[in-house]
């Protein structure tokens, strides 16, 4: 073992090992995470950075471009974020965004101004000047607004080549790569978006658009080993295909030095532990130790109420439980985990002026002073990119399909203190949840779908009599990525169904009531 080290969570850089890039430097907007989606789906890597983020880790990246994204503040306030100065001289293209595009036209000597009537929503595009970011797109189009400020007067060299009723919609160097876009191409209410995105990646960049999934696994595979040379690592399972993916990621690339290791932490679903260990080493051939430690957590839990106190006790108990099981197998330096991107973004406040949202037991739950480095193998990707990676690395398809469960398990889907009761009271129910889902043959087209145990109790009558017992709350959402979601309309007759088993199967409850909450402005879990 490694002697303790100060691991510093924030923030959390990217490792390109990608032959071209394409950055976005995060400005605060709602829509950054959408430019990087559009941007990988066409066939380009793309990364999010602070907008702040040293220019020498720009550089050494060698990004094939650079977009600067939008963003809530005014070019003009006292406190506006600003970049590197060094990056106005980036010798590749430059595309701003809203925000992005007024900050370029701020810096090189155009006049922004608050505008007399803010432009939100639809607009109508009229391209003013042949472009090669509009190439093969119609004479006017429609786009969608959102900013408070607007260009007045262009900064010289510099052309209109849209408009839109009010006024400059679209500007271009003439004689640099430097391109501004007054709405938002990345949204689905553009759209002309998408190719408007491509022709900046392809006609202006001069991308090769050949980064897939299976280029990934074959990248990181090499990365890893790279990382952990000849070392030893223990990876942190939780059944899920996230820590799955980066298990055999890990497995391919150091064979038997890595020890897979899933730890009964109490916070399971029911007969979950048994399962997931017969996965792994029957269908799987991992090398896995179960480690039942629940009776640590469950102590440790007792009498917390907060949900990032809980979190953060999960990530730390989770993280001894490694150290322990390493020290026993002797000389291990690595710890593997299946963080994710959103992961990332709602956990550490990296990106720019985003906010924190809350802590992941694996990003912003780990403890400050640990005894082993970590390997993320597939933290800058989305859920169902790493599914496509498991389909690549030919995982069986109803561990792909496995909807998510966080790292601190039922412990965020109990409001309150977590005993050992109420976890009964939730794993039964949430069982009954899985299973009715299954059997209508809707459990793999959903995100995710359980049981949360609400704090409180209400009055209800069973047999005759006056009953006082708990509430359990039904969760459905559809999503793609985890950044956002929308509540599923499940049929009536199946949660009626769901109901009526919950509350005559499971001894304590007396009411079922249904979450028709999107993200946001909720999340998906309810801690």
């Amino acid at each position: 073992m490694l002697e303790s080290e100060t691991w510093n969570l924030q923030p959390r850089r990217l490792t390109v090992m990608h032959r071209e890039i394409v950055l976005i430097l995060d400005f605060g907007s709602q829509y950054t995470r959408l430019i990087t989606r559009s941007i990988r789906e066409a066939g380009v890597y793309s990364q999010i950075l602070p907008f702040n983020n040293p220019w020498e880790e720009i550089e050494s990246l060698n990004p094939k471009g650079i977009v600067l994204s939008g963003g809530p503040q005014s070019v003009l306030a006292a406190d506006a974020p600003h970049p590197d100065a060094r990056l106005y001289d980036f010798k590749g293209p430059l595309l701003g965004i809203c925000y992005g595009m007024q900050l370029l036209a701020h810096h090189f000597g155009g006049k922004v101004a608050p505008a007399e009537n803010r432009e939100y929503g639809r607009a109508q595009l009229q391209r003013a000047e042949p472009n090669p970011l509009f190439q093969g797109l119609p004479e006017e189009m429609e786009v969608w607004m959102s900013h408070g400020d607007r260009i007045e007067t262009l900064p010289p060299d510099f052309t209109e080549i849209a408009r839109s009723n009010s006024g400059l919609a679209a500007m271009a160097s003439q004689n640099q790569q430097i391109f501004g876009l007054q709405f938002h191409p990345e949204v689905a209410h553009t759209p002309g978006g998408h190719e408007i995105l491509k022709n900046f990646l392809f006609e202006i960049c001069q991308c090769r658009g050949d980064w897939t999934m299976s280029s990934f696994a074959k990248n990181a595979i090499t990365e890893i080993s790279a990382q952990i040379g000849q070392g030893k690592a223990i990876c942190g399972l939780s059944g899920g295909v996230d820590s799955t993916v980066v298990a055999t990621l890990v497995d391919r690339a150091i064979g038997d030095r890595l020890t897979s290791i899933f730890v009964d932490n109490g916070l399971l679903r029911k007969g979950e532990f048994q399962e997931v260990l017969e996965t792994f080493r029957k269908e799987l051939s991992l090398n896995v130790v179960g480690v039942d430690a629940s009776h640590i957590f469950l102590e440790k839990l007792a009498g917390v109420e907060d949900p990032e106190q809980k979190r953060k006790i999960v990530g730390e108990q989770f993280i001894r439980v490694f150290e322990r099981e390493a020290e026993k197998l002797g000389d291990v330096q690595f710890l593997v985990q299946g963080t994710l991107y959103p992961d990332v973004i709602e956990s550490v406040s990296v990106m720019g002026p985003s906010a924190v949202i809350k802590s992941h037991h694996n990003v912003g739950g780990l403890p400050e002073r640990m005894n082993l480095s970590l390997v993320e193998p597939v933290k800058d990707l989305f859920k169902d990119e790493v599914r496509r990676v498991a389909r690549d690395l030919n995982l069986p398809e109803a561990l792909i399909q496995r909807q998510p469960f966080p790292g601190p398990g039922l412990a965020v889907r109990i409001i309150g203190e977590v005993t050992e009761a109420r976890l009964s009271t939730l794993r039964e129910a949430d069982n009954i949840v899985e299973q009715e889902i299954k059997a209508a043959d809707l459990y793999a087209k959903i995100w995710q779908s359980f049981a949360i145990l609400l704090p409180i109790k209400t009055v209800g009558v069973m047999g005759d009599e006056r009953t006082y017992e708990n509430v359990i709350a039904i969760r459905a959402i559809h999503s793609v990525d985890g950044m956002t979601a929308d509540w599923v309309p499940l049929p009536p007759e199946l949660l009626g169904r769901i109901s009526n088993r919950i509350v005559n199967e499971v001894p304590g409850v007396n009411r079922v009531v249904y979450d028709i909450s999107s993200k946001p402005p909720a999340t998906i879990e309810w801690e």
